[in-house]
């Protein structure tokens, strides 16, 4: 079986476009969440192998999501998904554990890559 991801973001066109890669690639997407809250609750639910966590979101941000993930699961696997000129914020989600960042648009090489490290 391959590893299982749960994706995070409050556009649903971003969540299907990481879904594809993923299962090109022979990822198991087992859930998606559209804001932080929820992706806290199926995270707790799935326990994936690793999260795609979108930064900017409604309801919770993935900044705060992806902190009480780690506060569920220190070791959890979170990669922050981010547009442009939000350095300060992946700095702050880095700093709280993130193992990656990718920036938008994604090229499907790029995000490859920082799941296939981060999973390593």
């Amino acid at each position: 079986m391959g590893k299982t991801i749960l994706i995070v973001d409050d556009a649903a066109f971003m969540r299907m476009m990481i879904k594809d890669i993923l299962t090109k690639n022979g990822y198991d997407v087992v859930g998606e969440a559209q804001d932080g809250a929820e992706a806290v609750e199926k995270y707790k639910e799935l326990n994936p192998d690793l999260v795609t966590m979108d930064i900017t979101m409604p309801e919770m941000d993935g900044v705060t999501a992806l902190k009480e993930i780690k506060a569920i699961n220190p070791d959890a696997t979170i990669i922050m998904c981010s547009a442009m000129g939000q350095q300060a914020m992946v700095i702050d989600a880095i700093q709280a554990g993130a193992k990656d960042f990718i920036v938008k648009p994604f090229q499907a090489e790029r995000v490859l890559e920082a799941i296939e490290k981060a999973l390593s």
